[in-house]
């Protein structure tokens, strides 16, 4: 498999049927963790993006960085809330890493842009690790990029991501939020997932599949992209 425009751009279809498919369950730890607007938030952004993927010149999304770069303009120009415009500025930094890579995906470009993006995070929204915030899904997936060596094969490189990122995930339930709304509710947060991060589940997890449950990434072991071994519930 090319890891070129063809691939980001079904890999951003697929995190809109993500997305779509999941938008309920997003909704409703959204009410519990936060304003209850995510799931929304999240479906109208990746909407538009397969619309602006639709409406595009032929040719045009040849290249990784188009896809990436039109769902990143999206978010950014389109989606409000906490979370639209900070999901822009990742996917603005993937596409950027991408063009530096030339027309095709490497590990070494997907960990610089994710490490972008998620220094770029932080300076905004002042949140570390530990906050419950979409930091603690972002930032391990970036440790399981950079822990991979430059030659190596993008799918098993994205699947560690994404089982790293639901790692995260699964640790934010635990955490009292120290940033964003949640943390105006206290203890009422603690046991639920944060919602930003489980979004950044669902993006790494749609590089190779569309997630169509949430509850199988919260309460198990990460499941395998296709083409790499799955692990089993405990």
């Amino acid at each position: 498999m090319r890891f070129d425009g063809t691939f980001t751009d079904g890999w951003m279809r697929r995190f809109a049927a993500s997305a779509s498919a999941t938008e309920a369950e997003l909704t409703a730890l959204d009410q519990q963790a936060g304003d209850g607007d995510f799931g929304v938030n999240l479906t109208t952004g990746l909407d538009a993006t397969v619309r602006a993927l639709n409406g595009a010149p032929t040719g045009s999304l040849a290249a990784a960085q188009q896809p990436l770069q039109a769902a990143a303009t999206t978010f950014l120009d389109e989606v409000g809330g906490t979370s639209g415009p900070l999901f822009g500025l990742l996917l603005e930094e993937l596409a950027l890493a991408a063009a530096d890579a030339g027309t095709a995906l490497t590990v070494p470009a997907l960990a610089a842009g994710a490490g972008g993006g998620l220094s770029v995070i932080q300076r905004i929204g002042e949140a570390a690790p530990g906050d419950k915030t979409l930091i603690d899904a972002l930032a391990p997936a970036c440790d399981a990029l950079n822990s991979r060596g430059t030659d190596a094969d993008v799918r098993t490189a994205l699947a560690a991501a994404a089982g790293a990122a639901w790692d995260g995930v699964r640790n934010t339930a635990q955490l009292r939020a120290r940033r964003g709304r949640a943390s105006y509710l206290g203890e009422r947060a603690t046991g639920v997932a944060d919602p930003g991060a489980v979004g950044i589940g669902l993006l790494f997890a749609s590089a190779g599949e569309t997630v169509t449950a949430l509850a199988p990434f919260l309460t198990c072991l990460p499941v395998s992209l296709p083409g790499t071994e799955t692990r089993p519930p405990p």
